[in-house]
């Protein structure tokens, strides 16, 4: 989460502040900003460090009963401003902008947002039991599919045709439900395909935690300390990720896109200075490992950056975000270079947390050779060949800076983020950095709450058009929050 106090905890220490808190502190902010359709913009005031110079609905079974059902709706809050609102409101100079609300009965409680997935002119993303898809161009909804039970994982790719297997729970429950059951989706049409419980039979523990990726036609599913690959055509079992070195390699995690690859915890013990990760890349279509990857003893692999190049965080055993690097790996599984962002500030991947899959890593991408570190007040460009810092460049007011795309003819495209009334903008950073900015959008000051109510989750560029998702919604019904808030330039 990009506002995270300093005196950060991973998730579940006994002294870790509550994962939204940022939102709890801006409801009043954003009730006020919600009745705002035009305010004043602040200045950026950046500063160099470092080297400078350089369809219809379509309707899946109907839900089975459950003690934690949603409960009713109470009256929802103001609402946000619609596309004739925004578009009324809109001053010289300001982006076009649309705002994607959703009425869902939510249970009460915090509950993921999966994906997006941007899949032709549509993004899609899944809330509780709901995936929809949505017009690029304007926010309209294009399809809505409404599944049997909650859906509780989802890989961060889809097939090359738009096809997705999301992991659903065995029922409502918030409490002992398996994740075993997985349902192909056609995110192109919106229409349901096979449903399986591809795990049964495999684990007895009364609760399933998986970890699924796709690559190709391949899904890859983790579980426990167990690994094994499916057809996304037809849920057809394909091979199964064996253990290694013999028995100490355990895989927990996959990563999908262009390459398939597993993580492994390994030398797993008492001592964890001792145990290691291992990174295998697997054919998707036979399971024939292409290479391995060691992390010296003491280390982890964390988060994928980047499946092509091959590009991680290495978290320290015991130290955790507080020790972390960036490390690029060879076409071999060599260690290319390994980069210590902690000097300059940067935060490990957008403050996501620890202990969840492989993918994905916001705040941090990869292109031309460079690789953008940001999430939080900063942002910063590294070689990957030379390790060394190219350019950086660090706002004042709080705000987080995210790069989202990578152009080797224009720079670095990067997001900031927008204050509870204030809202945040879209530049490009030349190939030389600091010194070659150039605002791209100016975000209407009419979406500021809504664009302040993402919490700047997850930052997509599409097209030269930004999308922003939350992370995580409230079932909570007083807190009016956006599903996409999306900028684009206005028409001429």
């Amino acid at each position: 989460m990009p506002y995270t106090p300093p005196s950060w905890y991973p998730p579940g220490h006994a002294s870790a502040p509550p994962r939204r808190s940022r939102r709890d502190a801006g409801l009043t902010a954003l009730a006020v900003g919600l009745a705002l359709l035009v305010v004043a913009v602040a200045g950026a005031g950046w500063y160099g460090y470092g080297p400078a110079g350089r369809a219809p609905a379509a309707t899946a079974a109907p839900p089975a009963s459950s003690s934690a059902s949603p409960s009713p709706r109470t009256a929802a809050p103001d609402r946000f401003p619609d596309a004739g609102d925004l578009a009324a409101a809109r001053r010289p100079g300001e982006a076009a902008a649309w705002i994607a609300e959703d009425s869902t009965d939510l249970p009460r409680r915090n509950i993921p947002v999966h994906g997006p997935w941007i899949v032709g002119d549509t993004v899609v993303q899944a809330v509780y039991r709901e995936v929809t898809a949505r017009r690029l161009s304007d926010g309209a909804e294009v399809w809505s599919l409404t599944l049997p039970t909650p859906v509780c994982e989802a890989p961060a790719d889809t097939t090359p045709d738009g096809r997705i297997v999301v992991v659903l729970a065995t029922s409502g429950s918030q409490r002992g439900a398996r994740c075993d059951r997985f349902q192909l989706i056609d995110l192109r049409t919106g229409k349901a395909g096979w449903r399986k419980e591809l795990l049964r039979g495999i684990e007895r523990d009364p609760v399933i935690v998986v970890d699924t990726a796709i690559s190709g036609d391949t899904l890859a599913v983790a579980r426990n300390t167990r690994a094994t690959a499916y057809r996304v055509t037809d849920g057809g079992r394909l091979f199964d990720v064996p253990v290694e070195n013999p028995g100490r390699c355990r895989p927990d995690r996959v990563a999908g896109g262009s390459r398939l690859l597993v993580g492994a915890s390994c030398a797993i013990g008492v001592d964890r200075r001792a145990s290691y990760a291992q990174l295998r890349e697997l054919d998707p279509r036979t399971g024939a490992v292409r290479w391995r990857h060691r992390t010296p003893a003491g280390r982890g692999v964390e988060r994928m950056v980047s499946v092509d190049p091959v590009v991680y965080t290495s978290l320290d055993n015991e130290r955790l975000t507080d020790d972390w690097r960036i490390v690029a790996v060879g076409p071999r599984g060599e260690t290319l270079r390994t980069i210590d962002p902690r000097p300059k500030g940067f935060e490990h991947c957008a403050h996501v947390g620890i202990d969840a899959g492989l993918q994905p890593c916001p705040g941090i991408l990869v292109g031309h050779g460079l690789v953008h570190v940001g999430g939080g007040d900063r942002v910063g460009a590294y070689d990957l060949g030379t390790g060394k810092l190219v350019w950086g460049v660090q706002g004042h007011d709080g705000r987080s800076l995210t790069p989202v795309r990578s152009d080797s003819a224009t720079g670095t495209v990067v997001y900031e983020s927008a204050l509870p009334s204030t809202p945040g903008r879209t530049f490009v950073l030349g190939k030389d950095g600091a010194e070659r900015e150039k605002t791209l959008l100016k975000h209407p000051a009419a979406a500021a709450a809504a664009e302040y109510g993402t919490d700047a989750g997850r930052v997509l560029s599409v097209g030269g058009r930004i999308v922003l998702t939350p992370s995580i919604v409230s079932g909570d019904d007083a807190r009016h929050e956006p599903r996409i808030v999306s900028f684009a330039p206005a028409p001429e």
